[in-house]
């Protein structure tokens, strides 16, 4: 198995236990958040939504530079448009692993804004950080999700809120 198979079938992997946590979504609850300095439940849920998508920035470029290219985030409110935002996005994450060569995994890639350089990793690198980022974001969805009473989804076993633990 080549790397990008190996991320493709992680990917996959990884949407299916995010598609549960996206369906769990409470629609009344979008701008509660646990403490001033964390994100809204709205912001944290679009951006679990996003992250597949940012695998095809990171083929298909050298860097992202934040001065340039300012960071918006994405503002869907329903969990219908969070569900197709997340289908879209995955779609296009794994179109670009498949349509990739193994070549480009050992390319630098950057994270900047301006001058201020955040990171300089290879692109293998940088595709593992944001498979990472899917599965951190989504365990802190996890905590708002008991910390708002509503059932936690099993992600790589049984959860509390259900049958299997």
């Amino acid at each position: 198995m080549t790397i990008l198979e190996m991320f493709t079938k992680e990917l996959k992997s990884e949407a299916e236990i995010t598609r549960k946590f996206l369906q769990s979504v409470p629609e009344d609850k979008m701008e509660w958040q646990p403490h001033s300095k964390s994100m809204t439940l709205k912001r944290l849920i679009n951006h679990v939504a996003e992250l597949p998508e940012w695998i095809e920035g990171v083929i298909q470029t050298r860097e992202l530079d934040f001065e340039k290219e300012p960071y918006t985030p994405n503002d869907r409110s329903s969990r219908d448009e969070l569900i197709a935002f997340f289908e879209d996005c995955l779609k296009r994450g794994l179109a670009a692993l498949g349509a990739s060569d193994e070549s480009m995994l050992s390319e630098m890639w950057t994270l900047r804004a301006g001058e201020v350089i955040f990171s300089e990793t290879e692109k293998w690198e940088m595709i593992r950080h944001t498979l990472n980022q899917i599965t951190h974001h989504r365990a802190q969805l996890g905590v708002y999700y008991r910390l708002l009473d509503i059932p936690v989804p099993s992600s790589y076993g049984g959860s509390a809120d259900d049958d299997s633990f």
